[in-house]
């Protein structure tokens, strides 16, 4: 799952991954986790400003939803680009 995002004159891309842990963390839950994967392009261009960010929850632990990954990137990218570019 992909949303694209305009923020002040930066384009957003989240995307949400799942399942990335190790088969021996995976084996502990039935809930696969989330992390969101962050990308920041001046608006109009398709190339990022940083490489792609992998963001989790607080402590490294993964979202618990699809909608929580989402939402938790999205609000980083936004605190990125308003502390570096605002």
């Amino acid at each position: 799952m992909t949303q694209t995002y305009e923020y002040n004159g930066f384009t957003l891309r989240v995307a949400v991954e799942s399942d990335f842990r190790s088969a021996q963390a995976r084996a502990g839950t039935s809930n696969p986790g989330y992390v969101a994967v962050v990308r920041i392009c001046e608006s109009g261009t398709l190339v990022s400003r940083f490489s792609p960010l992998r963001l989790g929850e607080a402590a490294g632990r993964a979202f618990a939803s699809k909608d929580d990954a989402l939402t938790g990137g999205y609000s980083a990218a936004c605190t990125i680009v308003d502390d570096l570019f605002g």
